[in-house]
């Protein structure tokens, strides 16, 4: 939580996260599926319960916040949740329904299955993140295939979809070019590139026509939008 409270002082409103659940159903906003890494404590979340997880600290300090404290403490924010393990489907859709967020919240996963399943649990649209699969199948097809065909054949793919979330590369493969903004762009898809630290890899990223980067150094991006006059006016 200060660290999603530091982006929200310096003016940011869109927060990403990663969520796995307890034992007895609690959304964590955590992203390992054990404690061991970040926190004094040990144990696979899903094997351990709330009150048991509440006793961890991460680095030693800060308590994991659950979903619950992060929609409720950050009242201004929208989120963009990735959904880590199955075991969340159930739990982060009811946390939505139970919070009335749909509005606030981005669904997304590695896995279009696991993504899917949990739109369908909910009781009003939100907005979806393509998985790994029609990602690459988007990366590929896009390459090869004619634009007409290409196009629609993406629309039954992506039909739930309305972001592109992606890293600059894959291996060898330079996933955010030109020609995969382009077309992204022209079947009405956002393009969010992650994870991005570096000032001039944002600027380069920017200037392609990305429509969001996520990064962990939000200090360093708030200062690239400003020098591009990109930046929320905070009086308007």
């Amino acid at each position: 939580m200060a660290a999603f409270r530091a982006a929200v002082e310096l003016g940011y409103r869109y927060l990403e996260t990663d969520v796995h659940t307890t034992a007895d159903g609690v959304v964590l906003v955590f992203h390992d599926d054990t404690l061991d890494r970040v926190t004094d404590g040990t144990g696979r979340v899903a094997s351990l319960t709330a009150a048991e997880v509440a006793r961890a600290r991460i680095d030693g300090r800060e308590p994991i916040p659950t979903f619950d404290d992060l929609v409720t403490g950050l009242p201004g924010v929208r989120l963009n949740v990735d959904v880590k393990d199955w075991n969340s489907v159930r739990s982060l859709a009811g946390a939505i329904e139970r919070h009335q967020a749909h509005s606030r919240v981005l669904v997304t996963s590695f896995s279009d299955r696991r993504r899917r399943a949990v739109l369908k649990l909910l009781s009003r649209p939100v907005a979806s993140s393509a998985g790994v699969v029609s990602v690459g199948l988007f990366t590929v097809l896009g390459r090869v295939l004619p634009g007409p065909v290409f196009r629609l054949v993406m629309r039954r793919i992506l039909h739930d979809v309305h972001a592109l979330q992606v890293p600059v590369r894959k291996g060898p493969i330079e996933v955010v070019t030109p020609g995969f903004v382009r077309r992204a762009h022209a079947l009405g898809l956002v393009v969010h590139v992650w994870t991005v630290n570096d000032p001039a890899e944002m600027r380069r990223l920017l200037q392609l026509g990305v429509d969001g980067l996520v990064t962990d150094r939000a200090d360093l991006l708030r200062d690239v939008l400003l020098e591009r006059g990109e930046w929320p006016d905070p009086e308007g």
